[in-house]
């Protein structure tokens, strides 16, 4: 039951994290070129944590699971790249960012710790 409540909270906190930077965007939204191009590669690197989280649920191994949670962790650091870049770039904006920032963070900081968790059990 505890992995349960575990994948079940991580794919919610994920979601929401997504919602959070979608939402972020929309306040800002800048029509600016520059801004346009580090929010497409946010949302799409934000949105893929979650997705591989999911996407990790269904696989048949415990490699391929371990595989999808590798490519959240990526997704998750390059997510925080994105989002230093908006916070530096409009510095109107810093608070909000530095909030969402804090939670990708976080779940870089979930993420990489479930997988060295796995790779003590030699799950790999």
């Amino acid at each position: 039951m505890a992995n349960d409540m575990y994948r079940d909270r991580l794919i919610k906190r994920s979601y929401n994290f997504s919602l959070s930077v979608i939402s972020l965007i929309r306040i800002i939204d800048s029509k600016e070129y520059i801004f346009q191009i580090i929010t497409k590669q946010l949302v799409r690197s934000a949105t893929s944590i979650g997705a591989n989280i999911v996407e990790a649920q269904g696989c048949s191994t415990r490699k391929d699971f371990t595989n999808f949670m590798y490519h959240s962790l990526k997704s998750s650091n390059e997510t925080r790249y994105w989002l230093g870049l908006l916070r530096d770039s409009y510095p109107k904006n810093k608070d909000a960012v530095s909030i969402i920032l804090k939670e990708a963070q976080e779940l870089s900081k979930i993420l990489g710790s479930t997988i060295k968790s796995l790779k003590r059990k030699k799950i790999l």
